[in-house]
């Protein structure tokens, strides 16, 4: 199946796109928002993606519009990808944080269970993949990635029976994962859900450094947007829909002090952003109904005021284990 882009009128009309405008879809997928988005004004585009067969396929969707660059990158890096391109600033940026359906759907990418691949992961193919972490990283370090990006109680049991039955033979395959933490946490039991499915969810969101990206994207969203322009997130996981929140509160002046997000706030910086909505939108009974990937998307809002920066690190408020420390296998 394609890509179904979730909220996507609730994000063209936060946009609100209109002639002369830049645009950033830093997570460009299958084209879903940046379509709408020349659809609705004569604007540019700038797709960002870190996958190169999302960029392959924006090259040939939009190979008779110039009026969307593709753009190779993460869009942690919007500062320099911005740079290269020529652009200093833009009027909006837009981050869809959910998995393509294309990565799902494909099983040689390793990112679904429900299909047996490669134990891969790598939305961007390079540096260590989900098998890479499976295969070498202690056992506390597993249970610690899979209990905080997972939110898995059980994962003290499931990382140590990963570790036990590496020492017989490396894991490989995403069926061949899936089955062992099924076996270690006994099964369904009457859950809707696959046993492996919050363990699989840690794993790429560690593999992909997923919150690292996000938070030095809303960094440089205050550096890179022009007054008046938005910021539009969508979320699909607690841990990015809390940072995304705090962000924006924080930033509009919202927040009574500083948190572990943002610990150091000055109190008297003036709000460099203002929320046109207090609450996150959430998606309707019909889309949900066309779309159950919708479920758990939540649309975030913000516009950038006139003041100067806050500046300061976004933190992703998780500690986890060193990336660095796995080494990339061959």
């Amino acid at each position: 199946m394609g890509h179904v882009p979730v909220l996507l009128d609730e994000v063209v009309a936060a946009l609100a796109p209109i002639d002369g405008e830049v645009h950033v879809d830093g997570t460009f997928g299958g084209g879903g928002y940046a379509r709408r988005i020349l659809a609705a004004a004569d604007c540019k585009v700038i797709g960002i993606d870190r996958d190169e067969d999302a960029i392959a396929r924006a090259e040939t969707l939009f190979a008779d519009e110039p009026r969307l660059i593709p753009v190779h990158g993460r869009f942690g890096d919007i500062d320099a990808l911005l740079d290269d391109h020529g652009f200093e600033q833009v009027d909006s940026i837009t981050l869809d944080l959910g998995v393509s359906s294309f990565q799902i759907d494909e099983a040689d990418r390793g990112f679904s269970f429900m299909r047996d691949g490669p134990l891969d992961m790598r939305m961007g193919r390079t540096g260590p993949s989900a098998a890479d972490v499976v295969n070498q990283m202690g056992e506390q370090d597993l249970a610690t990635i899979i209990f905080r990006l997972g939110e898995e109680k059980q994962s003290r049991r499931i990382a140590r029976a990963i570790v036990e039955r590496r020492l017989k033979s490396p894991f490989t395959t995403t069926l061949d994962l899936a089955d062992l933490i099924d076996g270690a946490m006994g099964g369904r039991r009457g859950s809707r859900t696959h046993p492996a499915t919050r363990s699989f969810q840690a794993i790429r969101m560690f593999v992909n450094d997923e919150l690292g990206e996000l938070a030095r994207a809303l960094e440089a969203s205050e550096r890179r947007l022009v007054e008046g322009g938005r910021l539009v997130i969508v979320t699909f996981h607690s841990l990015e829909d809390r940072m995304v929140k705090l962000f924006m509160r924080e930033r509009a002046g919202l927040m009574g002090g500083g948190s572990r997000y943002r610990p150091q706030q000055e109190a008297a910086a003036q709000p460099s952003f203002e929320l046109p909505n207090r609450k996150a939108i959430a998606p309707g009974d019909a889309e949900v109904g066309e779309n159950p990937r919708a479920r758990s998307s939540r649309l975030r809002v913000a516009i950038r005021t006139g003041a100067a920066p806050m500046g300061g690190a976004v933190s992703t408020g998780v500690d986890l284990p060193s990336l660095a420390s796995v080494e990339v296998s061959s």
